[in-house]
């Protein structure tokens, strides 16, 4: 039988590193980053319509339907293919939004792997790519389904292999735009470009040992600055293990070696601090990472 419905994970994101490298002629900054997804994920179900309208079944606070990336998402595979059946998107989110874990751009490279199959459409991975960056620039490496080194606007991606470990993840109780970041004047935009082969593949990916090849989040300190909170929530979680900031922020993150570590983390620092936050593992490949 032809599926009807589909379940499917959409997971978070961290930036392991996020250098600044230059500004574009298009006013889009070239950057250099390191992303591992983690097994925090919204969830979106999808059933099947045949009037061929694409619908959001559910409010996702401050997001509109028609401006939710699941439905242009949905919409682009129909205006690409020509594809005349439509879908109802119910989306469970889990990932705060503003927090620079890409939970909005995993919904919709998930939109696209899932409708690719419930639609039968046979999409390469690549031009469901190419697809997702019309979308924004973090699109594409949920559809690459592996750690990546990424540079250009965070869409040229090498498989970075990673292994096996643990995060605290928390977040703090605010919400940062990206564009007013990219934005700030006191943004660093002339970090030296790295090779991937400067990183040290098959050893140990603690952020500690990133922090001694100076990798960091170049974004933090203006994101810090313009939200004292988010500095505060680096340093409660740096006296356990190196915290960095994910991505534009607010979240920040450390990594421990065990499960454990991780969950004494969190839970002293939600009894000292009231604070909201998650221990997640590194996942070495997208959920649907085999559907294309």
């Amino acid at each position: 039988m032809t599926a009807t419905r589909l379940s499917c994970p959409a997971p978070a994101k961290l930036n392991l590193f996020l250098h600044v490298t230059g500004r574009r002629a298009d006013g889009y900054h070239s950057l250099q980053t390191l992303f591992r997804f983690i097994d925090l994920h919204d969830t979106l179900n999808f059933a099947l319509r045949e009037d061929g309208q694409v619908r959001r079944t559910n409010a996702v606070e401050g997001v509109a339907e028609d401006q939710d990336l699941c439905v242009r998402a949905a919409r682009l595979l129909q205006s690409e293919t020509g594809h005349t059946q439509g879908v109802n998107i119910h989306v469970e989110k889990r990932i705060p939004m503003g927090g620079g874990l890409g939970g909005g751009s995993s919904d919709a490279a998930t939109t696209l792997l899932a409708l690719n199959r419930l639609w039968s459409l046979g999409l390469s991975r690549e031009k469901l790519m190419q697809l997702g960056l019309r979308l924004g620039a973090d699109v594409p490496v949920f559809v690459f389904g592996e750690s990546a080194f990424a540079e250009g606007v965070g869409e040229q991606l090498q498989a970075f292999p990673l292994p096996a470990t643990w995060y605290v993840v928390l977040f703090p109780p605010v919400h940062v735009p990206t564009a007013k970041i990219f934005t700030h004047p006191e943004l660093t935009r002339d970090s030296v470009s790295i090779t991937m082969r400067a990183l040290p593949i098959g050893q140990s990916k603690h952020v500690a040992d990133l922090s001694g090849l100076q990798l960091r989040n170049d974004l933090q300190s203006v994101v810090c600055k313009l939200y004292p909170e988010v500095a505060r929530y680096l340093a409660r979680l740096d006296k356990y293990s190196p915290a960095m900031m994910t991505g534009s922020g607010a979240c920040v993150f450390a990594e421990f070696a065990t499960r454990e570590a991780a969950q004494g983390t969190l839970r002293e620092l939600q009894e000292k601090f009231d604070v909201r936050g998650v221990v997640a593992q590194g996942l070495t490949k997208h959920p649907l990472h085999d559907w294309v």
